[in-house]
């Protein structure tokens, strides 16, 4: 089968294309063709190693993947080959095929194709585990989220007005008609307008952005209001500055959940989540999917598909 590897950490041109031989599952595993590979971020750091997830090359990247089910391992229940199935992996989805644990996929909704899908797992999973698990989205709740098209973001708007809350997002001007169009209710251009001089009483702020975006968030909180953070590297604030302003910071490091991915999947099928993918490329294209993704301009997803 074809794998995208890199056998040394640097640029996007590190990642190439090679043949291996097909997995092998074992005890609550099952072996998936991937259809399509969704690009996180996450991925171009790891390439870099600014985020040793994998240790020395040679590895694998990608953890977003849709596909069906071509062998299922011992102890697997719930799923047989044939299905279709979406999840979040710890590595590995830039392949032809991945053996992933059954327990991270659930059925992809039968409405959605698998670039689509596979747009959606790491960023619902992390929006849903801020939002929803830790922020404990209501109707009514008023939610901050930076970088609001973006790949999280646009998901995190989504899941946010699905739960009844009224949702600020933060991104450029040109960006604002597809900010509505998600459900945003209060878009804000955050080349023109400072956020923190006009936006308060924040329930929820989820910020993807980090570093100064940090603290200057926490100004838009109410008392007793939560910022929850995926800039695990830089988030700009400390727990004890969150307590400070009578408010709590808690930083979000997105775990693998099928029962999450379930939830995500009814709401999906009902047309509440739509990803949006702004480019998809062949296995092949890797590294352009890195470049593309490395701008920080992508409005919602870059996605790799390796079945037409």
């Amino acid at each position: 089968m074809r794998v995208i590897t890199q056998r040394r950490l640097g640029g996007p041109d590190v990642l190439e294309l090679v043949e291996v031989e097909r997995p092998v599952p074992g005890a609550g595993e099952v072996l998936v063709r991937v259809h399509a590979a969704g690009v996180n971020p996450v991925d171009r750091l790891a390439r870099t190693g600014e985020a040793p997830l994998f240790g020395d090359p040679p590895f694998t990247l990608g953890r977003d993947l849709s596909g069906v089910v071509e062998v299922c391992g011992p102890d697997v229940t719930g799923l047989r080959p044939g299905d279709e199935v979406f999840g979040m992996i710890p590595g590995g989805a830039y392949a032809d095929c991945v053996v992933a644990r059954a327990d991270h996929l659930a059925p992809k909704p039968a409405t959605v194709d698998h670039v689509h899908a596979a747009a959606v797992p790491a960023a619902a999973l992390t929006a849903w585990q801020a939002l929803v698990d830790t922020g404990h989205m209501a109707p009514g709740r008023r939610v901050l989220v930076h970088a609001a098209a973006g790949g999280v973001g646009h998901i995190a708007v989504q899941i946010a007005k699905a739960e009844g809350a009224y949702v600020i997002g933060t991104a450029r001007a040109d960006k604002h008609a597809f900010l509505r169009g998600l459900g945003v209710d209060e878009p804000l251009d955050y080349t023109t307008t400072d956020f923190a001089r006009t936006v308060r009483d924040v329930d929820v702020a989820l910020d993807l952005v980090g570093g100064a975006y940090g603290p200057r968030t926490l100004a838009t909180l109410r008392p007793g209001g939560l910022l929850a953070s995926v800039v695990l590297a830089d988030p700009g604030v400390t727990a004890q500055d969150a307590q400070a302003r009578g408010v709590s910071f808690v930083p979000v490091s997105v775990r693998p959940s099928g029962v999450t991915l379930g939830k995500v999947a009814a709401l999906m099928a009902a047309g509440r989540i739509r990803s949006h993918v702004s480019a998809r490329l062949p296995l092949e294209g890797a590294g352009k999917a890195h470049e593309l993704n490395g701008t920080g301009r992508t409005q919602g997803k870059v996605v790799l598909t390796l079945v037409e």
